[in-house]
C-alpha cells in the first residue's frame, strides 16, 4: 500500500504565506511526477504545480511567480511554498504522485486526503 500524507494547510490573511508538505510512504519502487492540485467549492479540481523526478516544473498561470514547488527525492516528499496568497487561492489542496510499486509494473496515480487552505481578505 502507498500513502500520501499532507500537512501545512490553514487560515492566513491575504498577502501571507503557507508551506504545504506531502510525504509518500509504503511499497514504493519509484516516483515519477509529484504535484499539487486544488479544488474550490463548486469548481473542478485543477492543477496547481507539478515537478518530475528529473526536476522539470510546470505551474498554473494563476500561481506563477507566487508559488514554488520542490521535492526531496530521498524523503519521497514534495513541497509547495505559497506566497502573496489571495482569497481566490482558497481551496482544498491535494497532493498527487505517479508511483511504481514494482520495477516492471505500471505507474499509478495516488492522492492525498487533502488539506484546506483558506485566505481571508
Amino acid at each position: 500500500q502507498v500513502q500520501l500524507v499532507e500537512s501545512g494547510g490553514g487560515l492566513v490573511q491575504a498577502g501571507g504565506s503557507l508551506r504545504l508538505s506531502c510525504a509518500a510512504s509504503g511499497s514504493i519502487f519509484s516516483i515519477n511526477a509529484m504535484g499539487w492540485y486544488r479544488q474550490a467549492p463548486g469548481k473542478q479540481r485543477e492543477l496547481v504545480a507539478v515537478i518530475t523526478s528529473g526536476g522539470s516544473i510546470n505551474y498554473a498561470d494563476s500561481v506563477k511567480g507566487r508559488f514554488t514547488i520542490s521535492r526531496d527525492n530521498a524523503k519521497n516528499t514534495v513541497y509547495l511554498e505559497m506566497n502573496s496568497l489571495k482569497p481566490e487561492d482558497t481551496a482544498v489542496y491535494y497532493c498527487n504522485a505517479r508511483i511504481k510499486i514494482r520495477k516492471w509494473g505500471p505507474s499509478s496515480d495516488y492522492w492525498g486526503q487533502g488539506t484546506q487552505v483558506t485566505v481571508s481578505s
